[in-house]
């Protein structure tokens, strides 16, 4: 096809928008709202699984030493459980560290600590972070092959039920984004069919005087890339407006912030780029596909 030929369809194309001016109104509103639906669908299960992460993240184990283990074997004990996979960061903690961080603790009770004397019943102890909590048992288990270790306390429960949550949330969630994307591209498919069917004389017109498929699709095509493409910026705008809304809002809350830790909630700063392309891009593709699918119909007459 001729460079003025392609002028003249992308030419039609906008002028299409011009023509029906309500029903591409009505294309963009759709598309700028299942756009939505489905981006802060993704935004909200990445946020959700980010937390549960961040949750994760502070969990550890704490593995206590042999009384009168000493300081050589600690080394090379401490060695050992960097070694073992799944392990993220060994901290040691001597009995006289946490004896005193106890007293700190407890000193409505220094009564109870002065009867003790110099004695110090606390043992030395190795805090270990992991890496994958579903992979706690089997770290365990290898930590325990090292000798010198009295016992390992590890929140069994709290693993279990993270474990658990990230599972139905995973599901979910996915099924809910699964549904959204089902649900837009039903209502995109038919408001685009409404549109094309408002001018199915014009494509009909054209079909008889001896127009080729592409040349009456396309126009259609840029008709809807266009109007998807400006339904993906409007999506993208009102997400970054409504998510650094949200995110100051959860960012005031301390307790909250803390439990999840500051650290999992997601900057859109961060996301900003892949967010844009995938609004953009998406709403483009999609309005086009619609827009040259849905006359189909219309032109094999």
């Amino acid at each position: 096809m001729k460079l003025s030929g392609v002028r003249y369809l992308v030419g039609q194309g906008i002028e299409n928008i011009s023509k029906n001016s309500m029903m591409a109104f009505a294309s963009f509103c759709v598309l700028l709202v299942s756009l939505l639906l489905v981006g802060i669908s993704v935004l909200a299960y990445e946020n959700i699984s980010s937390m549960v992460g961040g949750v994760e993240a502070k969990n550890e184990i704490i593995v206590y030493m042999n009384d009168g283990t000493s300081e050589e074997t600690l080394g090379k004990v401490e060695e050992s459980i960097k070694q073992t996979p799944n392990v993220i960061s060994v901290r040691f903690y001597s009995k006289e560290e946490e004896y005193l961080a106890l007293k700190e603790r407890m000193a409505e009770y220094d009564a109870l600590f002065d009867a003790l004397g110099d004695d110090n019943p606390l043992v030395d102890s190795f805090r270990v972070k992991i890496a994958d909590i579903t992979q706690m048992n089997k770290t365990i288990s290898q930590i325990q092959q090292i000798d010198n270790i009295m016992k390992i306390n590890a929140p069994y429960e709290f693993v279990s039920f993270l474990t658990q949550l990230r599972t139905i949330l995973t599901w979910v969630m996915g099924a809910l984004i699964g549904a959204m994307v089902i649900v837009s591209m039903v209502i995109i498919s038919n408001t685009t069919r409404t549109s094309v069917y408002a001018r199915r004389e014009e494509i009909q017109i054209m079909k008889y005087v001896g127009a080729t498929d592409t040349f009456i699709r396309v126009p259609f095509f840029i008709e809807g890339m266009i109007t998807g493409f400006f339904a993906g910026c409007g999506a993208l705008v009102i997400t970054w407006l409504v998510y650094d809304a949200v995110v100051r809002i959860v960012e005031n809350q301390v307790t909250l912030l803390n439990i999840i830790g500051i650290g999992s909630i997601i900057k859109f700063d961060d996301i900003y780029l892949p967010a844009a392309l995938a609004y953009v891009f998406g709403g483009a593709l999609i309005g086009a596909l619609g827009s040259a699918f849905s006359t189909r119909k219309y032109i094999n007459v």
